[in-house]
């Protein structure tokens, strides 16, 4: 449930969309894909209705369970995909650069870390170029390092031209984000962007700001 929501992202910024487990984030997430059952209200991507044909392409959706063939190579995974997409299979090389898989194309996904298969299912997303990209918790478990890397491919997309939404119940990395919208139990306590929020409470961390903002709310 996800009472009154009102909400615009916009596009060549990253989103940061932040609240705590079972705050709406997913649910929301699947509404702007087109995948969630929508009982009121209307959802709109790239100017059409959410989950409409004409955008199979142009949205990527990445959810937090990896979406990878285990029997497959990262290679044929991305192939496989690229055929369902219609795309060039040279997109393939391109996207495995982007996540920093080369190394691995041929190996099983299977025995991929789970670092690794989150980043083949990324990968996947990107293979249609997608103005919009749909992250929900996808630095889950990740080392630092990785983490750092993948916002910069976040960071990267988005000065390209791409609409970035980002899901993630880790207030530290809300600071990676140009822009955020702050969630609580399936509503939305605010948006803007962190210095905004910090100075609409008198905070200097942005946890603090969410506490201010969920007990105003």
């Amino acid at each position: 449930m996800l009472p009154g929501l009102s909400l615009t992202v916009s596009a060549g910024i990253v989103t940061g969309l932040l609240g705590p487990s079972g705050s709406g984030k997913t649910t929301l997430m699947r509404a702007i894909v087109g995948v969630q059952l929508v009982e009121s209200g209307n959802v709109t991507a790239l100017g059409r209705p959410a989950g409409s044909p004409e955008n199979r392409r142009r949205v990527g959706y990445v959810t937090q369970a990896p979406s990878v063939y285990g029997d497959l190579t990262v290679r044929e995974n991305l192939h496989y995909f690229a055929r369902i997409l219609g795309v060039s299979a040279d997109r393939v090389s391109d996207v495995l650069s982007i996540v920093d898989l080369a190394e691995h194309a041929d190996q099983v996904a299977g025995t991929l870390s789970g670092g690794e298969r989150s980043r083949v299912s990324l990968a996947s997303a990107l293979l249609g170029q997608p103005d919009l990209l749909v992250l929900d918790e996808p630095t889950v478990g990740l080392d630092p390092v990785l983490r750092r890397d993948l916002w910069r491919t976040f960071h990267s997309l988005a000065d390209a031209g791409a609409t970035v939404l980002v899901s993630s119940h880790v207030m530290d990395e809300a600071n990676r984000c140009d822009d955020l919208v702050l969630m609580r139990e399936g509503r939305l306590v605010a948006s803007g962007a962190p210095d905004e929020l910090r100075r609409k409470t008198g905070t200097r961390d942005l946890e603090e700001a969410f506490l201010a903002l969920a007990e105003r709310a």
